[in-house]
């Protein structure tokens, strides 16, 4: 007799889901509270963290707790790691949520155009260097780090999931970020190395890509401050998107709970995207 299909394997289970105090990682682990999974929402903002833990916990009645740490400094999540035992016990799922941009490692221009090259400072050229290291640093390191941390428990249950947030940008990177696009195309090649590298002892590695979503690392790039409309790029977005919007945060709960679940046993080193078919359009 076939089995009728769920996600009541997640029930009663351990999540740790880095940079979750944000838009994305608050509609997170609100999912993961809807399938019965107790989270510890570890972000470097630990009042916000357990601001959110508060509200989920209350609004799903699922425990959930907010641990301050830094995913850059791997002391900081060993101490968070021994919280998180502490309180929900052994580890079975981590999401490597932390990352953004930062004006600080983006360029002003999108290219360089023979009219243009008395300006360089606003190109490759003038990239600030100390900006793009913490841009890059907080999206591939921030996702290595945890990975190396929170995952020795898996190892010895001989079982678990890990699952990276990567980005249409380590397909087809966007003009102007170049910091951020060369780490989450990083986080893709490591979500294939570390899926095959403990590919044997129970633990699969799996990436989502979201296409575009408005947040608060991207909005100054999307939106007119003072007017609120879609900027020019925005609007490139949109028309090279074929659903025609943005994406919604809830829109990632689905991909994040098939690859958390065992219901995805056999997957492991995939990345998949969630974008509205961007990476699907070839722009005619």
């Amino acid at each position: 007799m076939t089995k009728k299909i769920s996600f009541n394997d997640l029930n009663n289970k351990v999540c740790v889901l880095t940079g979750g105090a944000g838009v994305i990682g608050a509609s997170l682990v609100r999912g993961l509270a809807a399938a019965g999974v107790k989270t510890a929402i570890v972000d470097l903002n630990e009042d916000a963290a357990k601001k959110l833990a508060a509200e989920v916990e209350n609004e799903f009645d699922v425990v959930t707790i907010g641990v301050g740490a830094s995913v850059l400094d791997k002391d900081s999540l060993q101490a968070a790691k021994k919280i998180i035992n502490e309180k929900l016990g052994k580890i079975n799922f981590l999401i490597n949520g932390a990352g953004g941009n930062s004006p600080a490692a983006t360029t002003q221009l999108e290219e360089i155009q023979p009219a243009n090259l008395g300006e360089l400072e606003k190109t490759f050229y003038g990239l600030n260097m100390e900006g793009f290291q913490k841009v890059y640093d907080l999206n591939f390191k921030g996702t290595l780090l945890p990975t190396m941390v929170f995952t020795t428990d898996m190892l010895e249950a001989g079982k678990g999931s890990v699952l990276n947030i990567s980005s249409m940008n380590a397909y087809k990177p966007l003009t102007k970020i170049p910091a951020y696009s060369a780490a989450k195309a990083s986080i893709n090649n490591f979500t294939e190395w570390i899926a095959v590298h403990l590919a044997k002892t129970g633990i699969r590695v799996n990436a989502i890509a979201p296409g575009f979503f408005l947040t608060n690392q991207n909005r100054f790039l999307l939106t007119d401050e003072k007017t609120g409309e879609a900027t020019p790029r925005g609007r490139k977005i949109i028309s090279s998107t074929p659903m025609g919007k943005y994406g919604e945060p809830d829109d990632l709960k689905g991909a994040m709970l098939y690859l958390l679940s065992d219901i995805s046993s056999f997957v492991t080193g995939i990345c998949i995207p969630v974008d509205g078919g961007y990476s699907a359009y070839g722009g005619v």
